[in-house]
C-alpha cells in the first residue's frame, strides 16, 4: 500500500508589508480596531504576479525534499486569483520549475489547498502519481476596494507549497473531507468573470463583498462538522490530536472552533497577525512558519481544516513523518520592490475612493 507523505515545504511572502496603521492613513479604521475583531497586525501587498510567488514557493519546497521538478508526476495549484485563466497558472510554474508532467489550477477558495492535497493523496495511495507538488497562492489584493473597510483590511498576498510523496511507511495523509454549501456562496464573492459586460467601463469595480457575520457563524460549523467526520472516519480522538493548522481567516474564528471542538488553544498554530488572510496560501505558510519555529515534531498527529467562499470546506487528518528539516535550500526569492505597500496600492485607492465620493 502506498502511502502519501509531505517530503518538502516552502513559501513565498512579498516584502512589501502595509500595517494596520498604515491603512488608518486613509481609511478610517485604527490598529486597535482592526486587532480585536481580526487578529491581523499586518499584510504583505505582491508587486509580481501570483505565479512567480507561486514559482518561488515551489522551488523551496522542492529543495526541502531534495527532488528536481523534472521528478514531478503532478502540479496542483490552488488559487482563486491567477495572473490569467488562460492558460492556467500552473503551467507557467511548471515551466519555471523544469518539470514534465500534468498541471492545472483548482479554485476553491480558501480551502483550495486542502481540496488539492486530498486530491494529490487518493492519487499517491492509488499509485497513479508518485510525486505531486501542490500549491497555495494567492494576490488578493487585486480584488479589494480599499474604500470598504470590512474587506480591505482583511486580506494578503503570498503563497506556499508542499511536496507530496509515495512512500511505503504508514502515516502522512490519513483522511480527508471536503464539502461545499451553495445556499451560502453570496455571501463571500466577488463579480469578476464571464458575467461581467466587458464593453461596460463600471464592470472593471469588481471587489471582495463579504457578509461577515454569516461567514463568522458557517465557517465555524463548516470547519467543525468536517473535521469532526475526518476524526471519526480515520477512528482517532480529538485529545489524540497533537497540532491543529487551521485556515487564517479570523483569529476570533479560530478560536471558537478549537473552544467548541474542546481543543486546547495552545495546540493550534496562528500567524493571521503577520500576513492576514491569503486565502488557499494561508495553510501552507502555516505549515512553513510551524516547521521553522519547532513547532511541527517528528510523528505528530495534525489536523488541518479550511473554510472558503462557494462555500467550500476541507478538513484533514495527518501523520507527520520523521523530518523536520529541509534537505537542501533553495536561493530562490521574488525580485526587489522599489515601493513601499502604500506606493503599490495608492492608484487602486486613488480609484475606490473617487468612485465612492461620485
Amino acid at each position: 500500500m502506498h502511502y502519501a507523505h509531505i517530503t518538502g515545504w516552502g513559501k513565498s511572502v512579498p516584502p512589501a508589508t502595509l500595517t494596520n496603521e498604515d491603512l488608518a492613513t486613509f481609511m478610517d479604521t485604527t490598529d486597535e480596531w482592526i486587532k480585536t475583531r481580526t487578529g491581523i497586525s499586518k499584510r504583505n501587498i505582491s508587486h509580481v504576479n501570483t505565479s512567480e510567488m507561486a514559482s518561488v514557493a515551489a522551488k523551496h519546497a522542492l529543495a526541502a525534499a531534495g527532488i528536481d521538478g523534472s521528478e514531478l508526476d503532478l502540479i496542483i495549484l490552488a488559487t482563486a486569483s491567477p495572473d490569467t485563466l488562460i492558460p492556467n497558472i500552473a503551467s507557467t510554474v511548471q515551466a519555471d520549475i523544469g518539470a514534465t508532467c500534468g498541471a492545472f489550477d483548482i479554485n476553491a477558495a480558501c480551502s483550495g489547498f486542502l481540496y488539492g492535497v486530498g486530491l494529490a493523496s487518493s492519487m499517491i495511495k492509488s499509485g497513479q502519481s508518485k510525486k505531486i507538488l501542490i500549491i497555495g497562492a494567492e494576490r488578493l489584493s487585486f480584488y479589494l476596494d480599499w474604500s470598504r473597510r470590512e474587506t480591505a483590511v482583511l486580506f494578503g498576498d503570498g503563497a506556499g507549497a508542499v511536496v507530496l510523496e509515495a512512500s511505503d511507511q504508514p502515516g502522512g495523509v490519513l483522511g480527508y473531507e471536503l464539502n461545499n454549501d451553495p445556499e451560502g456562496r453570496d455571501i463571500l464573492k466577488s463579480s469578476f468573470g464571464t458575467q461581467m459586460d466587458r464593453f461596460d467601463n463600471d464592470s472593471l469595480d469588481f471587489y471582495i463583498h463579504i457578509n461577515g457575520q454569516e461567514v463568522f457563524k458557517r465557517a465555524i460549523h463548516g470547519m467543525g462538522n468536517l473535521s469532526n467526520k475526518v476524526l471519526e472516519k480515520c477512528g482517532i480522538d480529538i485529545n489524540d490530536v497533537d497540532f491543529v493548522i487551521p485556515h487564517q481567516a479570523n483569529e476570533r474564528i479560530i478560536d471558537t472552533l478549537v473552544s467548541r471542538m474542546k481543543i486546547p488553544k495552545e495546540k493550534a498554530f496562528i500567524n493571521i497577525a503577520d500576513y492576514g488572510n491569503t486565502s488557499a496560501a494561508t495553510i501552507p505558510i502555516a505549515i512553513c512558519d510551524a516547521l521553522s519555529q519547532g513547532r511541527i515534531e517528528a510523528n505528530q498527529t495534525i489536523l488541518s481544516c479550511a473554510f472558503g467562499a462557494g462555500l467550500t470546506s476541507a478538513a484533514m487528518l495527518l501523520k507527520w513523518g520523521e523530518r523536520t528539516t529541509p534537505i537542501t535550500i533553495s536561493d530562490a526569492k521574488l525580485p526587489d520592490c522599489d515601493k513601499t505597500a502604500l506606493e503599490l496600492i495608492q492608484p487602486a485607492v486613488d480609484y475606490f475612493f473617487t468612485k465612492a465620493e461620485k
